[in-house]
C-alpha cells in the first residue's frame, strides 16, 4: 500500500507532503488542489504502463489529460523542478543479493520501499535527472556525474562494504533514469553485480499496477448489455465496464464476507446488500434476457413484494453507486482504489453508508482507499465508526485542501480516538452555525414585525 505521498511544483502545489492511511480523505473547497494530488497519482501510474521508454512523465494518457509539462509545473515556471517521494508498505519482505560471478551475499531485506525522483525540464519536456530507491535503511541511486553532461554514475549508501563493481572493460559512462523510476539497461552491463536493480524497479511496477481509478462522472445506466465474456481490469474511468465485472465475478463463482469467518456472500450479493443498507434497492441482479443472446440487464426491485424493474427505471443515484461498490469488491485484496466524489447523487444516508463500505473493504480486503470528497455526511460517519471503535484514528488520514496566495496547502485533520477532529479549520464544511443562528434572527424579526 501506499504509505506517503511528497511532491513539488505540481500545479497549483509548490510542496506536499501527505501520509496515507488505510483510508485517506481529501476534503476541501472548490480549486483547492485535491484532485491535483489524485492527478499526480494517476500520471505516474500511467508513464508506468506508456510503452514510450524515452518519456520521462506521460502527462497526456488514459488516465488524465495534464497539457505540456509547463501546463502541469507549478507556476508555469519550468526552471523549477518536479520532485516526488512515495513510501510504500511492501505485502511481504523485499530480499536484495549482492550476486558477483557465482557468489552472492545477502544486501538488505525489509517491507519498506521508497522512491525518489527529479525531473526538470529540457527542451519543453519533462526530463528525469535523479533516481533513488530505498529498502529500509539503504539507498541506491542513479545521480548526474559532478562537472559532466548528460553523464551519470551508480551510488549506494546504507549498505556496510558494499559498492557497485564495474565489469572489465572500457568504465563507459552511464546515461540517465529510465522513465522516472528506472535504471537503463547499462547499468546492469556496466557493473558486475547490479542486477538487484530490476528487483526495485518490478516492485515499484507492481505497486502502480495495483491503483485502480473511478473518476467523478459515471457513464448513464443501459437498458441492456452486451458482455464479451472478458475479464475487464477494473470498472473503467467512468464505470463502464461495471456490468463487465460484475458479470466475471459472476461466472467465477467468486464469493465475499463483511468480515472474517462471516457467511459468505456471492458477489452480487454483495453488491445487493450495500445498495440495501444505502436505502436505495431491496434487490438487485444482472441476468441474461434470454439463454444463449449474450445480452444481460441488471434487474431491482425497489421494495419487498415489489415489481423487478430495470436499472435506467430507478434513481439515478443507484446506477452512480453501482460502479463504486462494484470496484471496491471487484479489485484483489491488497490494491489501492482512488475515488473521486463517489457520493454525487447520492441522498445524506446513503452517503453516510458509502462510508461503511469504505470502511469495510479497507479492514476486511485490505483494500486501501484514498476519497476525494464534498459530503459532510461521510466524513461523519468516518468520526462515528472511529468513537464506536469500529475504526482506528491512526488508519485514517484527511485532510483539509485550501488555497492561499495562489498555492495549495493540505491541512492534516488530527483526529483522537473518539474521534473528534482538534484542529477543525474555519468553514470546513460550510458554517453551519451562523446558518442557524441567521435563520433565527430573521424569524424573530418578522415575528416582532407582525406583533
Amino acid at each position: 500500500m501506499l504509505a506517503r505521498l511528497r511532491f513539488t511544483n505540481f500545479k497549483t502545489w509548490a510542496e506536499a507532503d501527505l501520509p496515507l492511511g488505510n483510508v485517506t480523505g481529501l476534503f476541501g473547497t472548490n480549486s483547492s488542489g485535491k484532485t491535483s494530488i489524485l492527478q499526480f497519482l494517476l500520471m505516474l501510474k500511467q508513464t508506468k504502463q506508456a510503452t514510450d521508454r524515452a518519456i520521462s512523465l506521460e502527462l497526456n494518457g488514459p488516465l488524465v489529460q495534464l497539457g505540456t509539462i509547463k501546463d502541469a509545473i507549478h507556476q508555469h515556471d519550468e526552471d523549477k523542478a518536479v520532485e516526488f517521494s512515495i513510501g510504500f508498505e511492501l505485502k511481504s519482505e523485499l530480499a536484495l543479493q549482492d550476486v558477483r560471478g557465482s557468489r552472492s551475499t545477502d544486501l538488505v531485506k525489509s517491507k519498506s520501499l521508497e522512491i525518489r525522483s527529479e525531473v526538470i525540464v529540457q527542451q519543453m519536456a519533462p526530463l528525469a535527472k535523479r533516481l533513488t530507491y530505498c529498502l529500509g535503511t539503504a539507498e541506491f541511486s542513479l545521480l548526474p556525474r559532478p562537472g559532466s553532461d548528460g553523464k551519470f554514475e551508480l551510488a549506494a549508501a546504507g549498505v556496510p562494504d558494499f559498492e557497485f563493481v564495474r565489469t572489465l572493460g572500457r568504465p563507459w559512462a552511464l546515461p540517465g533514469p529510465v522513465k522516472t523510476y528506472a535504471f537503463p539497461d547499462q547499468a546492469r552491463t556496466y557493473f558486475q553485480n547490479a542486477s538487484f536493480l530490476s528487483e526495485l524497479e518490478a516492485a515499484y511496477e507492481a505497486e502502480m499496477d495495483r491503483i485502480f481509478y473511478l473518476g467523478p462522472l459515471r457513464n448513464y445506466p443501459q437498458r441492456d448489455y452486451l458482455w464479451a465474456r472478458s475479464r475487464p481490469s477494473d470498472v473503467g474511468l467512468r464505470g463502464e465496464k461495471a456490468i463487465d465485472a460484475i458479470l466475471a465475478a459472476t461466472e467465477a463463482n467468486e464469493t465475499r464476507n463483511l468480515k472474517p469467518k462471516a457467511h459468505l456472500k456471492s458477489f452480487q450479493e454483495m453488491i445487493a446488500y450495500w445498495l440495501r443498507e444505502m436505502g436505495l434497492i431491496h434487490a438487485f441482479k444482472v441476468e441474461e434476457i434470454a439463454p444463449g443472446s449474450n445480452r444481460w440487464q441488471a434487474r431491482v426491485t425497489t421494495r419487498p413484494g415489489g415489481t423487478q424493474v430495470l436499472l435506467t427505471d430507478v434513481g439515478f443515484g443507484v446506477s452512480q453507486v453501482l460502479p463504486v461498490i462494484t470496484l471496491l469488491y471487484y479489485v484483489p485484496e491488497g490494491s489501492t482504489v482512488i475515488l473521486e466524489q463517489p457520493e454525487i447523487h447520492l441522498h445524506p444516508l446513503a452517503q453516510a453508508e458509502l462510508a461503511d463500505v469504505i470502511l469495510n473493504v479497507a479492514t476486511h480486503r485490505r483494500v486501501q482507499v484514498i476519497v476525494e470528497s464534498h459530503s459532510e455526511h461521510l466524513l461523519l460517519r468516518l468520526q462515528r465508526r472511529i468513537a464506536e471503535e469500529k475504526a482506528s484514528a491512526k488508519d485514517v488520514k484527511l485532510y483539509f485542501c485550501r488555497a492561499e496566495k495562489e498555492r495549495s496547502i493540505a491541512e492534516p485533520l488530527n483526529l483522537d480516538m473518539l474521534g473528534n477532529i482538534l484542529n477543525w479549520p474555519d468553514k470546513f464544511m460550510g458554517d453551519a452555525f451562523t446558518e442557524t443562528a441567521q435563520a433565527e434572527l430573521a424569524r424573530l424579526k418578522r415575528m416582532k414585525a407582525a406583533e
